[in-house]
């Protein structure tokens, strides 16, 4: 079986593509993230995605599919109970999990770990809700700087996000204050996923920006991935975005922050100029935290068609002993009520420039075919209770390459 030297996966954040079979659970029954946006958008222009075979999944409102599509594709169910960020990457890399991650979207957080929390940093918490980040710091960041209180809020992730002013706090003291909220969510009652700093500059309303020294402060992955397998074994392991937060840095090899999901890109562009054996891991969030959050059909859209072209701008750049894998991590439909993420399946484009042809891959029952895949490629055992059946073989180069 021949081998690829080099995959280059790439996560798109949010990107559902139609509910799953279990969706009315979560209240998602109908979400459709790519579905309703080329519905809603119109002429949406991403002529790399339908060429890999994006259309060729299922009808796309405006977007004809491919007559002879280049990538090989399919729907992923999600095995795990959740719909989240962590809960989506850590199944692609092998573990399942069953017990959905705590959330305080409607409720905010109880008042004993916020007592506990001004206990311990010493500062009153202000704002304790569901919320936009920016919508949040517009409200009361001149409050936090005058005052020296702590804007604590979250989302429809399981997270737990502090914002503080780089020039009047710092970031020494609001790393500090994270790791006190880590600390306290460790329980189990109280548990988030990741405790996220928010730092920002700017004196008053209007003028606030937050800036690129953001850290998340993640639970460590319940078991090994296929990413420690990689890394036990030698290979490169090279995080782009927010990966090395989602794993707590485990089984990561080098890692590489980025501003936003076009700087993303085309970082990960620059990377197919490195010599590297093994995996580029990359995700693109503004799809999620921009777009989908905050329902913008719109936005959304434009984020894609710029992706597109980024993506035009990589395929020529690959090798033929490299292997492309786009795919997402759950949905956001920016049509649908409130701003949570949705339950639904996700892409899985694979291609090669050694691939001649491309063509339908049955559906399959996890996103874990991903690291099975790459574990696969590289020669090494998925760890023990990972699941995942690897689609290696369906992803060869074509005979006479």
């Amino acid at each position: 079986m021949k081998k690829y030297q080099r995959v280059f996966m790439i996560v798109l954040d949010s990107l559902g593509i139609g509910s799953m079979e279990d969706a009315a659970d979560f209240g998602d029954m109908g979400a459709d993230t790519l579905g309703h946006i080329a519905e809603h958008a119109r002429h949406l222009n991403i002529p790399n995605l339908r060429k890999l075979g994006i259309a060729n999944i299922r009808p796309l409102a405006g977007i004809e599919p491919y007559e002879d599509p280049i990538g090989k594709f399919t729907k992923l169910r999600e095995a795990s109970l959740g719909k989240d960020t962590m809960t989506g990457h850590w199944e692609m890399m092998g573990l399942r999990i069953t017990k959905p991650f705590r959330t305080f979207t409607e409720t905010g957080f109880p008042k004993e770990l916020i007592e506990e929390l001004e206990k311990r940093t010493g500062r009153k918490i202000i704002g304790n809700r569901s919320e936009s980040g920016t919508v949040i710091l517009d409200e009361l960041g001149e409050e936090e700087i005058k005052e020296g209180h702590l804007i604590v809020y979250t989302s429809a992730d399981s997270v737990l996000q502090i914002c503080g002013n780089e020039e009047t706090m710092g970031l020494d003291t609001l790393y500090h204050y994270c790791e006190i909220a880590r600390e306290l969510t460790m329980k189990d009652e109280w548990k988030v996923g990741r405790v996220i700093a928010r730092p920002y500059i700017g004196k008053k309303k209007g003028e606030f920006i937050r800036t690129a020294n953001r850290h998340d402060y993640a639970l460590k992955p319940f078991g090994k991935t296929a990413l420690d397998a990689l890394k036990e074994h030698g290979y490169d392991v090279i995080s782009v975005g927010k990966i090395k937060d989602i794993f707590d840095g485990q089984g990561i090899t080098e890692a590489y922050k980025s501003k936003s999901s076009v700087h993303g890109i085309e970082q990960t562009i620059e990377l197919t100029k490195k010599n590297f054996h093994g995996l580029c891991f990359v995700n693109l969030v503004d799809f999620d935290a921009l777009w989908g959050h905050r329902r913008n059909v719109q936005g959304y859209a434009q984020e894609l068609e710029h992706f597109d072209e980024k993506l035009g701008e990589l395929m020529p750049l690959l090798k033929k002993d490299d292997l492309l894998i786009l795919t997402a991590d759950h949905g956001n439909d920016p049509t649908w009520t409130g701003t949570d993420h949705t339950r639904e399946k996700v892409p899985f484009l694979a291609w090669s420039p050694s691939m001649q042809h491309g063509g339908r891959l049955e559906e399959q029952d996890c996103f874990a075919v991903s690291g099975a895949t790459i574990a696969q490629n590289f020669g090494v055992s998925m760890p023990d209770g990972c699941i995942g059946t690897s689609l290696l073989n369906q992803l060869q180069p074509d005979e006479d390459e």
